[in-house]
């Protein structure tokens, strides 16, 4: 309406016999030769294009659309891999396959949730963030109807695979677009709530499932799912694009996964990557460990394993708040990391000696506390020290914490659970916290 009244004003007075008038409140108007009209009109929408555009993306990127828009994007890949996991042995009878079988489409979603951020990164870098989002979203909805309607496993773990490279998108751009829009305390701010959902999502993302399944199968589950899908994609399309054409990456697409070489060479990037990718092992080694913990050994039914769970995913998510507390973040991975490593070493020296369920869950929460702390902070400052290369940076980062956890997940059931548990969460907390030396000498 603001551009049709304007029109109007100036083919109104298009025949004024005055030299110089006001078309906006002390904006000078002064016709120009030839065809004053034409020429003025023109002149004016194109002076005034950046301002509406401008006036629109301020509306649709507010701080708050941005905080929850991330949110979404950061949870959507943990629950995309976890949601399901109470589902497995009903898949197990529907498929009439093994368990182990089952849990290749587990295995499987994390290798795409690795690799698929070192794809959705470098595409970012070089074509904005929206374009790559709106791509991987889309290709998720294809994988995820498949899921639903795949006729024999072989297939399912295949399009997990796809759900997983899809899903990654996600979480790399996320952080991508935390760092074009926020520095220093408001990236912190900004990544405090990517930590958090982060660090609670892999947690609460099983119980919600078994909740789910308490009322449909395991279809029912994919087909909720979906419909978070749809939700992320509707948010996608309502985004503006946070990276402007001038930073965007000018090399071919191809020569763009050159960007990683120059990563491996930033020792505060690489080592706060690796110090986080330990902790992140740390988390899903108790992910993969808990169930059998305290459902076998403790002898507690999955109801009330669900709510250890839960009040575990509370103490991470309070740990990642609380991060932005710290005046300096240096001293929050320190803290964070002393508490792991002070943690998984009373656990490895007492799971074996018939510590009880009340001492072992208590350790479990400080620990899982510290660990939220560090989710933030370390996020924080390696993207700092990349943010010329966020894209890139950020693929790196994820995948290589997926890739740790992956890797780390099957060593709690080698031999005995109990230690085989407490030597890998010392392990992990151990080289987490040399890797935050590192990356903190000057």
């Amino acid at each position: 309406m603001r551009k049709f009244f304007i029109i109007y004003i100036l083919l109104f007075y298009k025949n004024s016999p005055q030299k110089t008038w006001t078309y906006l409140p002390g904006r000078p108007f002064r016709p120009a030769a030839g065809n004053p009209l034409k020429k003025d009109i023109i002149l004016y929408m194109k002076q005034q294009k950046t301002t509406w555009q401008g006036s629109s993306a301020k509306r649709r990127n507010s701080a708050f659309f941005l905080f929850v828009f991330l949110g979404m994007l950061t949870a959507f890949a943990p629950f995309v891999t976890d949601m399901y996991l109470p589902s497995l042995p009903a898949m197990t009878q529907y498929f009439g396959v093994s368990a182990s079988m089952v849990q290749l489409g587990l295995t499987f979603s994390m290798l795409g949730l690795a690799g698929g951020q070192i794809i959705f990164g470098p595409l970012s870098d070089k074509y904005g963030r929206r374009k790559p989002l709106l791509a991987s979203m889309g290709l998720y909805l294809l994988a995820t109807l498949g899921c639903i309607f795949a006729p024999n496993i072989q297939l399912f773990i295949s399009l997990r695979l796809l759900q997983g490279i899809a899903a990654a998108g996600g979480i790399v751009i996320s952080r991508s677009i935390a760092t074009d829009k926020f520095k220093g305390r408001n990236l912190a701010t900004a990544l405090a709530i990517v930590g958090a959902i982060n660090g609670i999502a892999p947690v609460a993302a099983p119980v919600i499932g078994g909740s789910v399944l308490k009322v449909t199968s395991w279809r029912g589950v994919f087909g909720v799912l979906f419909v978070l899908g749809l939700l992320v994609t509707a948010a996608c399309i309502h985004f503006n694009e946070s990276l402007s054409t001038k930073r965007r990456a000018k090399q071919k697409l191809l020569k763009t996964l050159s960007l990683f070489k120059p990563l491996f060479f930033n020792r505060r990037y690489l080592f706060y990557t690796l110090q986080m990718a330990f902790a992140q092992a740390l988390l899903f080694a108790y992910i993969a460990a808990s169930p059998f913990i305290i459902q076998q050994h403790y002898g507690f039914s999955p109801f009330a394993f669900s709510l250890f769970f839960a009040a575990n995913a509370v103490a991470i998510g309070t740990g990642a708040a609380l991060s932005v507390k710290f005046k300096k973040l240096e001293n929050c991975i320190l803290t964070s990391c002393a508490g792991m490593l002070v943690c998984s070493l009373v656990l490895l020296f007492t799971l074996t000696g018939g510590i009880s369920i009340i001492y072992f869950e208590a350790l479990l929460f400080i620990m899982l506390f510290a660990m939220g702390l560090t989710f933030t902070a370390s996020t924080t400052l390696a993207m700092n020290a990349e943010r010329n290369r966020a894209g890139t940076a950020s693929a790196l980062f994820g995948a290589t914490c997926f890739l740790f956890g992956g890797i780390v997940s099957p060593l709690v059931g080698l031999g005995n659970i109990l230690s085989s548990t407490g030597i890998t969460f010392a392990a992990c907390a151990v080289l987490s916290f040399v890797c935050a030396i590192i990356a903190m000498k000057r």
